[in-house]
C-alpha cells in the first residue's frame, strides 16, 4: 500500500535515510512524505503500528524485483531422471543402468528407477524385486532410497537421491 490507501490512524514512520520517526497519525506522515516529494509506503502492514517509510516508490519497486531475480538465480532445480528396465535384464545392462543412475546423482537430480513388467512377466513381480534392491545396494555409498520400491499397475518404481 502506498499513500492514499493507507487507511490506519496510527503508523510508525522511518525516513528515507533509515531514521526512525516515531509513531504519528497517517496524515502527518503523508505530509512529511509530499513535502520530501517521496512515497509514503507501508513496509509491515501486520506490525503494531504498521511501519512505514518514506521513499521512492518507482525505485522501491525494481529493489524488490532485482532481489528476487538474485533469490531466483540461486535456486537449484532438483530434476527428476528415470531409468527404466525390464524384469530379464542381463548383468552388463544392468551396470550401463547403474553407471547412467550414478551420473545423474553426481549433478544432483533425484533418480527414478522403473521395473516395467509386459505379459505373462506379471506373475513374477516379486522374484523381480531384488532388482531394485541390488540397483539401491549397488549405490548405497552415494545414494540413499527417498521412495521404497512399489508395484503401480504394471510398474514397480523407487526414488533415490543423493547422501548428504
Amino acid at each position: 500500500m502506498i499513500n492514499e490507501q493507507i487507511r490506519d490512524r496510527e503508523v510508525r514512520v522511518v525516513s528515507a535515510e533509515g531514521e526512525q520517526l516515531g509513531i504519528m497519525s497517517s496524515r502527518e506522515a503523508m505530509k512529511l512524505a509530499q513535502e520530501a516529494e517521496l512515497d509514503l509506503v507501508k513496509i509491515a502492514p501486520k506490525a503494531q503500528p504498521p511501519v512505514c517509510k518514506i521513499i521512492d516508490y518507482g525505485k522501491f519497486k525494481y529493489e524488490q524485483t532485482r532481489k528476487e531475480k538474485e533469490a531466483k538465480k540461486k535456486q537449484k532445480t532438483v530434476e527428476i531422471k528415470e531409468v527404466r528396465m525390464s524384469p530379464n535384464i542381463d548383468t552388463n545392462d544392468l551396470n550401463t543402468k547403474i553407471n547412467n543412475a550414478k551420473k545423474f546423482l553426481e549433478k544432483g537430480n533425484k533418480v527414478k528407477v522403473t521395473l516395467r513388467f509386459r505379459g505373462r512377466e506379471m506373475a513374477h513381480v516379486q522374484q523381480s524385486r531384488h532388482i531394485l534392491d541390488d540397483f539401491a545396494g549397488t549405490l548405497k555409498d552415494i545414494a540413499s532410497i527417498e521412495k521404497a520400491p512399489k508395484l503401480e499397475g504394471r510398474n514397480m518404481s523407487m526414488v533415490l537421491t543423493v547422501k548428504r
